[in-house]
């Protein structure tokens, strides 16, 4: 029977990332994956439908420029399948030179489906034979799937998932989304992006994003409709069917009346589920919390010697979360088993939508929900000279801080072109709990989107460049006390 001193389940994301800190370790390490290496992180995930949402922002530049629409599904996918190659590409040859190059072989690898037998054994069942292993230690990480609900006929050709979306022959002519969270208000910004689909979302709530501040929200929505989405507000999804080939759905909207609309394709899109069935988890006395995900303080299962990480726990699930969770699992193991725990607060987070948004840390809603006072600014991108020069003038920075004399930052939101690579300074400085001044006296590159961070510090500072006193529609400076909000000139 063949040893290990760590057995990761998944070779997704997290599982990779385990495998890999391990190995720096000097741990001899075995990676199972059932389908293929890189997951549903790769393959119908973030790499997945972020390159959909790249091609779809080059269509509609083309649009707006020409008023030519050459999108086709084909040639989305046809980009697609060439970034997951690329990836594809790294990940199997850097895993079979690692075999090859580690000492005793340390780094491993087995096909097949994994389930275990006790906390220690584990069952592989592979194509044509099964095997037993040992581990001393196990980092469980199988991933999620898509949530389906028993009412919704999802067949993953008419009604889909996101896993369904590479089944269509051709871009569709109409599509209704079922949620609108995140993946929904993604997935709607790349099919209208396209320009030869009309879309429509399926919102419970009175505004997209709830979770977001108004002003995000706000800015999105009014891109989505701008861009042709049907927002269905305040609604909820009574029926929905297929009948001769064609999707019908039916909503009650808060005020009771009732609509009934027919479309080509359904995307659902209402979260995912852990994929822990097959696992055998009791028999490894790994615990599962009411929600179906693995029970873990820190990454440490019920289990004593097993670990998880991903979308397995309750915790954010993000490919860089995951990574993160997987590496501290080893790290416990191996290194030190009382390092810092894992901080959920405070990370940086991006959603693709029309146009890009990017946040850290805490937005007014939340000040506002904790009764916490805080000095905001804003500017408008149409006052930044790159945003300018780009002619991608539509967006805006907000920077949050303490109102006190300190001025720590707690949160930003950035929504427009560059706002992912924008905001990690300000994560950074968060993180160390750090104040505003640094950012007011740095050099910024010119010209760059940043340096519209830091003209939102210089207005908390008093020493703006453009006076918010006089362009009270491109810059914002003012105390947000709950839903009171005050200009700063007029403190």
């Amino acid at each position: 029977m063949d040893k290990y001193d760590l057995c990761v389940i998944g070779g997704g994301p997290s599982g990779y990332a385990a495998a890999m800190r391990a190995i720096d370790f000097g741990k001899k390490v075995l990676l199972i994956e059932k389908d293929k290496i890189g997951g549903a992180g790769l393959y119908n995930g973030a790499l997945w439908s972020k390159t959909m949402w790249e091609y779809s922002q080059k269509i509609m530049q083309i649009r707006q420029e020409t008023n030519e629409n050459h999108a086709t599904f084909e040639g989305m996918m046809k980009m697609v399948n060439e970034a997951l190659f690329d990836r594809k590409f790294q990940m199997t040859v850097h895993m079979k030179l690692l075999h090859k190059e580690t000492k005793s072989k340390l780094f491993n690898y087995e096909k097949g489906k994994a389930s275990f037998i006790d906390e220690h054994h584990i069952l592989i069942k592979k194509k044509n034979e099964d095997k037993t292993i040992y581990a001393e230690h196990i980092v469980i990480a199988t991933g999620s799937r898509p949530r389906k609900v028993a009412n919704i006929p999802v067949d993953e050709k008419i009604i889909v998932t996101s896993d369904g979306i590479n089944n269509f022959k051709k871009i569709p002519e109409s599509l209704v989304v079922v949620g609108a969270g995140v993946i929904g208000c993604e997935f709607a910004t790349i099919f209208s992006n396209l320009g030869k689909t009309k879309v429509f979302l399926i919102d419970k709530s009175d505004r997209i994003l709830p979770f977001e501040d108004e002003d995000v929200a706000q800015t999105v929505t009014k891109n989505l409709e701008k861009n042709g989405v049907v927002i269905h507000k305040n609604s909820t999804l009574q029926k929905i069917e297929v009948i001769d080939g064609r999707v019908h759905y039916k909503l009650k909207y808060s005020d009771d009346s009732v609509a009934s609309f027919e479309v080509q394709h359904a995307l659902i899109s209402i979260g995912r589920i852990p994929n822990v069935e097959a696992l055998n988890l009791g028999a490894a006395g790994v615990e599962l919390n009411p929600n179906g995900y693995v029970k873990e303080d820190d990454t440490l299962t019920t289990a004593p010697n097993i670990y998880v990480a991903g979308d397995l726990s309750a915790n954010m699930a993000l490919v860089n979360v995951g990574e993160r969770e997987g590496r501290h699992a080893v790290a416990r193991m191996f290194g030190n088993r009382y390092i810092k725990p894992l901080v959920y607060t405070n990370i940086s987070t991006i959603m693709f939508l029309n146009p890009e948004v990017a946040s850290v840390g805490m937005g007014e809603q939340e000040a506002m929900e904790k009764c916490i006072s805080v000095k905001v600014a804003k500017i408008d991108y149409s006052c930044i000279a790159r945003a300018i020069a780009m002619r991608k003038t539509n967006g805006f920075f907000k920077i949050i801080v303490s109102n006190d004399s300190e001025m720590k930052l707690l949160g930003m939101r950035a929504v427009g072109e560059h706002a992912s690579s924008a905001i990690q300074a300000v994560a950074y400085l968060i993180h160390t709990n750090q104040g505003i001044e640094e950012l007011a006296v740095m050099m910024h590159p010119h010209p760059s989107i940043i340096e519209g961070i830091q003209e939102c510090v210089r207005m908390l500072l008093g020493k703006s460049i453009y006076k918010s006193s006089v362009f009270k529609d491109k810059l914002k400076c003012y105390v947000r006390e709950q839903n009171v909000c005050v200009p700063l000139e007029h403190l």
